[in-house]
């Protein structure tokens, strides 16, 4: 086949180490347990802790701070690796990738040794609560206001869609500071949310995919955070924090899905293998063939798109338009092959025990999450 033997130029020993143990530990400990992560809507608790234990957890912050001591190749690993086995039960890319790199991108030394190394071992699993019932991609408008009380925050709002709600310990808040309109008034807020007051987590969400994921509401009724966790110690600077990390995320998303895509075409290719009708293996159909070659190509396209992307973030020249392009072209890729591949299946394609199918409604939300693919396109045409 096509895809195999493909190597990204950012692949090192190095990955091709971490390559190997977080294969292991995800079949392992993900794998057998996908069924039930999705009947209970969250993976067990522990598995944060075991990731933590080896070294799968924040792979790209400095040893300093607990971490990895890696780069964002050591996080696309992890991505593709979920990604090559249809895992999108362990929220780990939000707690990883996205969130430990505000706190590291943008925290003061205290708040760094603080959390960093606890977020590392998994004795801290992080949230990020930005989007609120109203908002969607509409960052600028969120409603939820932090107001200065003395040493503290009084915090007051609420948010969804929230992955890793229900275990998480600590939650990065986007929050209102001032009475500045748009972006201009936003800050992000860490707090430590165990046992806190006024602070509750709301319902989990049913969604159409994601079913392992944990997903849910948050609510904040006079919550109060010392004003120490803003995140690097200076109020009003949410917004500008948001966009110089969003590129990564977005990117992450890219690889995840590039990832994803090759995995259906594989299901697809097995399945076709197998399968006969009318005296024969439904691969020795030319129709099946041309769509399985179609399908093969496009997820080499964009996993070559995604590796491109991925040295460019490494070496740091990745733009935001360039992130948004992949974001929103793999994904739109991903669906199409995800639906292609899906249809090989014939009747079976749509029954739940058959991975393809849980690909199928678990790869539509990635056009949405991350900023929506529309917005993708606006960003892009910022910059023509």
């Amino acid at each position: 086949m096509i895809l195999d033997g493909y190597r990204g130029a950012w692949e090192t020993q190095e990955t091709d180490d971490l390559r190997d143990l977080a294969h292991g530990f995800i079949a392992k400990e993900i794998v057998p347990n996908e069924a039930r992560f999705a009947e209970q809507k969250q993976v067990d608790r522990e598995l944060w802790n075991r990731a933590g234990d080896a070294g799968l957890l924040c792979v790209s912050i400095p040893e300093e701070y607990g971490g990895g001591g890696g780069t964002f190749a050591h996080e696309a690993v992890l991505l593709q690796e979920q990604g090559f086995v249809g895992d999108t039960a362990w929220g780990n890319s939000v707690h990883s990738t996205i969130n430990a790199h505000y706190i590291n991108a943008f925290g003061t030394e205290e708040q760094k040794q603080r959390w960093l190394p606890r977020m590392a071992t998994g004795e801290l699993v992080s949230a990020i609560a930005m989007t609120e019932p109203g908002t969607g991609s509409d960052l600028q408008s969120v409603k939820t206001r932090a107001v200065r009380d003395g040493d503290d925050y009084v915090i007051n709002g609420a948010k969804t869609f929230i992955t890793n709600g229900t275990h998480a310990d600590l939650v990065i808040i986007v929050a209102r500071t001032s009475d500045e309109p748009g972006a201009k008034g936003l800050s992000l807020i860490v707090a430590e949310v165990a046992d806190l007051p006024g602070f509750s987590r709301g319902r989990v969400l049913d969604k159409v995919g994601l079913h392992g994921q944990d997903t849910r509401e948050l609510f904040f009724e006079d919550m109060r955070v010392p004003a120490e966790n803003v995140l690097g110690g200076t109020e009003g600077r949410g917004f500008l924090q948001l966009m110089q990390q969003l590129p990564q995320e977005r990117l992450a998303i890219a690889v995840g899905g590039a990832a994803t895509a090759e995995f259906a075409v594989r299901e697809a290719v097995a399945y076709a293998k197998d399968r006969e009708a009318f005296g024969r293996s439904i691969l020795d159909f030319q129709n099946t063939k041309f769509v399985l070659a179609e399908c093969a190509t496009e997820a080499l396209s964009v996993r070559t798109f995604a590796d491109h992307l991925t040295s460019e973030h490494i070496e740091g020249t990745l733009t935001t338009e360039r992130a948004s392009a992949g974001k929103y072209w793999v994904t739109d890729a991903q669906n199409r092959v995800v639906d292609r591949c899906l249809q090989i299946f014939g009747g079976y394609g749509y029954m739940l025990e058959y991975p393809i199918a849980r690909l199928y409604a678990d790869s539509r939300v990635q056009k949405i999450y991350g900023g929506t693919n529309e917005i993708m396109k606006e960003l892009i045409a910022r910059g023509l």
